[in-house]
């Protein structure tokens, strides 16, 4: 599958926008504001996960992913952090998934920290001057879209291929496998 571009990314943001906004609409007639702000971050976050999980080319690991973002979520939920700082969380969280699913290198997943720390300002940003949610998720994930901009590697070592198995010993390809995880795990640091 091919990368994201940044068109689809704009095209996620008007669905994420569109949907929170009026999402937040309709619950906060039945429900606490704060609740439902809760259920939207988790909510949105979730679904952009499955979205970036669903267009990498990175297949290993998915449903663990999956397994572990709920599980982590729960746990933010549970402890029932202030709103602002369970916000972070959610963010962090997707952060840490395109930067294990996008990136080789520390540098560009750095680099991808950067563009959401600017992605949370800008929403920040348009919460403020406008008190739209709708406007604040646009300009959050529109700002997000332009990840397709950070390559996947920035300079650094680079990684060798994996070797190809010499017979069909399944335990010889686990083990050949493994040393290659392990050295490309080397190179990343």
């Amino acid at each position: 599958m091919k990368r994201p571009t940044f068109f689809e990314g704009v095209g996620v943001a008007l669905a994420a926008s569109v949907s929170g906004g009026l999402l937040f609409s309709l619950l906060a007639v039945l429900f606490a504001g704060g609740l439902v702000m809760r259920l939207l971050i988790a909510g949105i976050a979730f679904a952009y996960i499955l979205y970036l999980l669903r267009r990498s080319r990175e297949k290993a690991g998915r449903f663990v992913v999956i397994v572990a973002w709920l599980l982590a979520a729960s746990g933010i939920g549970f402890l029932h952090p202030p709103l602002a700082l369970y916000l972070l969380l959610h963010i962090g969280l997707l952060w840490l998934v395109r930067s294990l699913y996008f990136y080789n290198s520390v540098l560009a997943s750095l680099a991808d920290l950067g563009l959401t720390g600017l992605a949370l300002s800008a929403a920040v940003w348009a919460l403020t001057v406008t008190g739209s949610l709708l406007f604040g998720l646009w300009c959050f994930f529109l700002v997000q879209a332009l990840f397709v901009a950070i390559p996947p590697s920035l300079p650094g070592k680079a990684v060798a291929a994996s070797p190809a198995p010499d017979d069909d010993d399944h335990f010889q390809r686990a083990h050949q496998a493994a040393q290659f995880a392990l050295r490309k795990l080397s190179t990343l640091y």
